[in-house]
């Protein structure tokens, strides 16, 4: 049986839906915004969290209020109300952010729905949750910092946390100094080359030979989300076996699609909107040998356990980018949990308590 037929007759009873506005001040010029949502029904609250990353989206939304969602569903029949529901009163900034409003919607549909059914996640879907392997994801110079990239920021959490493994983000800035330093470290698992994205503030100029100094470097780190072009396909070839993807992959298809045959791909529930969608995916991945990791989206409220509840169900071992929230501040504070993190699903719904991480 796929895994979205196991959940997809669950009933529902929605009597309220509510908004809440989150936020945070990253820095002077950039407050991160996300929306929770909230259904409730039978004395139960299901929530999940809008990731979209343009505020106007969630100004817009917050503004106009809630859709109009009361009434008994299924599951299933929840998702198909959503294709005819008006999710957005003016239109997204981004078309990719349709895809995170839906998935905040169908999660927190999911947890209402396992709530008023008194089962877990797992327990419906006879899965054992198990201890969430993570690294931490970072860029070693902050977007609006002009001047080059360091390796003090790394160190300095190894030196408060000595076990963490890392996911670096890579700029134009490194130098084979520079990456000689971190890979003394020995902590790094992943390279993000930002390939994919054009027009943002994460954008690198590919550059060749940057790739060839970081795959010579880090023999064996993943490389995310190149960008395969005449210049780099020739460097990336020999090993496309570490080639991963992220930002494209938000359906079978775009797996099915990329230029090589992935081993190993990043899952992030929030890109793939319904959950007929992700839950296809992961039984394709499973089906073809692929393996997956997880990845977040900036998460603050309860989307960030969402995000560890499902990797502690289908990908537990894989170098997660799903570290509790707190690894993100610029000084993380002292007694955070350490990877691997350990399963901190509540009895009844879709819910990872926090107080976990």
């Amino acid at each position: 049986m796929a895994t979205y037929d196991r959940i997809a007759e669950l009933p529902i009873e929605i009597e309220h839906v509510e908004l809440e506005g989150l936020e945070l001040a990253v820095t002077k010029e950039f407050v991160r915004k996300t929306t929770l949502i909230k259904l409730s029904g039978q004395g139960h609250e299901g929530v999940g969290e809008d990731v979209t990353y343009d505020a106007l989206d969630h100004i817009a939304l917050q503004d106009a209020g809630p859709p109009d969602l009361v009434g008994s569903f299924t599951v299933g029949s929840f998702s198909e109300r959503l294709e005819q529901a008006s999710l957005w009163p003016s239109p997204p900034v981004r078309d990719v952010s349709q895809n995170y409003r839906r998935w905040a919607f169908e999660s927190a549909a999911l947890d209402l729905a396992l709530r008023q059914a008194g089962s877990s996640l797992a327990g419906h879907l006879g899965l054992d949750p198990r201890p969430v392997n993570f690294v931490v994801s970072m860029r070693l110079s902050a977007f609006d910092d002009p001047t080059p990239d360091r390796a003090d920021r790394v160190q300095r959490m190894l030196e408060s946390y000595p076990t963490t493994r890392f996911k670096l983000d890579p700029t134009n800035s490194w130098t084979p100094e520079l990456v000689g330093e971190l890979v003394a470290t020995g902590a790094v698992d992943s390279l993000d080359l930002k390939g994919q994205y054009s027009g943002t503030p994460v954008d690198v100029e590919t550059d060749p030979e940057l790739y060839r100094l970081l795959i010579e470097r880090f023999p064996d780190a993943w490389l995310e989300d190149p960008d395969v072009n005449d210049q780099t396909k020739p460097v990336l070839d020999p090993v496309a076996d570490r080639v991963t993807w992220d930002a494209p992959i938000h359906s079978i298809a775009d797996i099915e699609s990329r230029p090589w045959r992935p081993r190993m791909i990043n899952i992030k529930p929030s890109r793939f909107g319904p959950l007929r969608e992700l839950f296809a995916a992961y039984d394709y991945c499973r089906e073809n040998g692929i393996r997956a990791y997880g990845g977040g989206q900036f998460e603050l409220g309860p989307g960030r356990g969402h995000i560890q509840y499902l990797a502690s169900l289908f990908h537990p071992d894989t170098p997660n980018d799903v570290a509790p929230s707190n690894y993100n501040l610029a000084e993380p504070p002292p007694g955070l949990p350490v990877s691997p993190l350990e399963p901190a699903i509540e009895p009844a719904g879709f819910r990872w308590d926090s107080a976990g991480g």
